[in-house]
């Protein structure tokens, strides 16, 4: 699979996946389907249809070119069979794992497919009543102070990463990245860097950091109850705080032009959502601000990774969405460069 296709896997592909299915006895039938569901930005999702007309999740990295150490599917299967087994936090049924690159060219891990609804944008989010929008609200945020009070010894993901140094390891790992993929000058991303790192807080406790919380990483009913949080592949163990600013930079705020569903009546302010959180959790947010800063300027180097990959043809999704990366990173940096200017002038 190194090049761009169309949304279903080869012939050749569903074949070898058949005989891998039969050999690994996880109770999918054979013959299959697959249609892609979800891809490019994160880990290609496909769902699997069995001869029984039973629906599976199939996840594996995207095509093209990978920065090293991303989209390690195996680990994310490691990762939510911990939680699926030792807390309350809902994630996937989980049915097989393959190591086995020669089946469809990379690694990949098979789950139950959850019913439900995605909410990616407004069209969506107007499907839902206003007490639904507040009720998926708060389930998102409790199932994050659930994450959060999970022991990692207790699930057996104390190893997952080591304890300690999670935020610096995150601005080496994404100013990293940010410099194997871009191929312009976006200068903020360096002087956020740069403010990020002289401010960094203490580490004061380690916990589970899912890293990409947000709404549209969760799937709901139309009551807004929640079925599962999805997309654990950089979640990883630090510090809980940066969970919670990224999903602060993915709601609507003033002074931003909102193009989410959290823009809707019903859903909660950015101050409300984070006042649950504290409340729910017993965390100081106090300092939550550098953690704003962090999270924009993370996104800024996710998106610069994410268009670099679209350019060269590896996204496996809407080559359409091409044009809009590209200015992604630029508004990402601009918001984390504001961002850290008014927390500079808080303090002062």
């Amino acid at each position: 699979m190194g090049s761009q296709r169309g949304v279903n896997l080869a012939h050749d592909e569903l074949e070898r996946l058949a005989d891998w299915l039969l050999d690994d006895s996880c109770g999918v039938e054979p013959p299959v389907q697959a249609a892609l569901v979800a891809g490019g930005k994160s880990n290609l999702t496909y769902r699997i249809t069995d001869f029984a007309g039973r629906s599976f999740a199939l996840r594996r990295p995207p095509l093209g070119s990978l920065l090293p150490t991303a989209h390690d599917v195996i680990r994310e299967y490691r990762i939510m069979a911990g939680l699926q087994h030792g807390s309350k936090v809902p994630v996937p049924g989980l049915v097989s794992a393959c190591r086995d690159e020669s089946v469809l060219g990379a690694p990949f891990i098979l789950m139950d497919f959850v019913e439900g609804l995605v909410v990616r944008g407004r069209k969506v989010g107007a499907t839902l009543s206003e007490r639904a929008r507040a009720c998926a609200a708060d389930n998102l945020v409790d199932a994050l102070v659930e994450l959060h009070f999970v022991e990692p010894e207790a699930v057996g993901l104390d190893n997952l990463a080591p304890p300690d140094g999670y935020l610096r390891r995150q601005l080496d790992r994404w100013m990293s990245q940010f410099e194997r993929s871009t191929r312009r000058s976006l200068p903020m991303v360096s002087e956020v860097h740069e403010w990020l790192a002289e401010r960094l807080p203490p580490q004061t406790e380690t916990r589970i950091v899912h890293g990409d919380y947000r709404l549209d990483n969760a799937i709901i009913d139309a009551s807004g109850s929640l079925l599962a949080i999805v997309d654990w592949e950089i979640a990883s163990l630090g510090d809980p705080l940066a969970d919670i600013g990224l999903l602060f930079t993915y709601w609507a705020g003033a002074g931003e032009e909102a193009v989410g569903a959290t823009v809707l009546p019903g859903f909660p302010t950015r101050r409300e959502l984070v006042a649950r959180y504290a409340e729910r959790s017993g965390r100081d947010v106090t300092g939550l601000h550098w953690y704003i800063v962090f999270s924009y300027w993370k996104l800024a180097c996710v998106a610069e990774g994410v268009h670099a990959r679209y350019a060269s043809g590896g996204g496996g999704g809407d080559q359409a969405t091409l044009e809009s990366l590209s200015t992604a990173a630029e508004t990402m940096a601009r918001r984390a460069y504001q961002a850290a200017s008014a927390a500079t002038a808080l303090s002062s």
